[in-house]
């Protein structure tokens, strides 16, 4: 049985002020609406490094301590885990320098955490929320059968 597998690796940061998190309002047709800011972790890249260095590029933001708080996984291709595996690891941060600024990626927003409901979010940022917010939960996993996407938290 071979233990390896072909892997992609990324960051995501929920930052926050008070009671607001910074979102994303991401402008690529394969994944619009608000999100959480993060990115690709470059080959060798410390993922503590990688985290910093995305906020920085997609917020103008720098984050100061983050913390890893989770994983979120899913299949690459054709929703099947055998194709590979996007693994993306959760970290928050609520120490900062800077001023927050747009990328290409999309237009950044401060939004209270009470609104999250009222906005244009991705599918499963609520959900993903509750990794954050839950201290018994660790893992955001899509379980897919078909067409259908089923997001397990554990």
């Amino acid at each position: 049985m071979d233990r390896s597998e072909r892997v992609e690796l990324a960051v995501l940061c929920l930052i926050k002020d008070g009671d607001r998190i910074l979102l994303q309002n991401r402008v690529k047709k394969d994944w619009q609406g608000y999100t959480l800011p993060g990115g690709h972790v470059e080959c060798g890249e410390s993922f503590v490094d990688a985290v910093i260095r995305e906020m920085k590029e997609e917020t103008g933001l720098t984050i100061i301590k983050p913390r890893m708080v989770g994983i979120k996984q899913f299949p690459m291709k054709n929703g099947r885990y055998e194709e590979g595996r996007y693994v993306v690891l959760l970290f928050t941060a609520d120490q900062f320098t800077g001023e927050v600024v747009s990328s290409e990626e999309g237009e950044m927003e401060w939004v209270n955490r009470s609104e999250i409901s009222r906005i244009s979010a991705v599918d499963d940022l609520e959900e993903l929320l509750q990794v954050f917010d839950d201290p018994d939960l660790t893992e955001f996993r899509y379980l897919v059968d078909g067409d259908v996407w089923t997001a397990v938290l554990k």
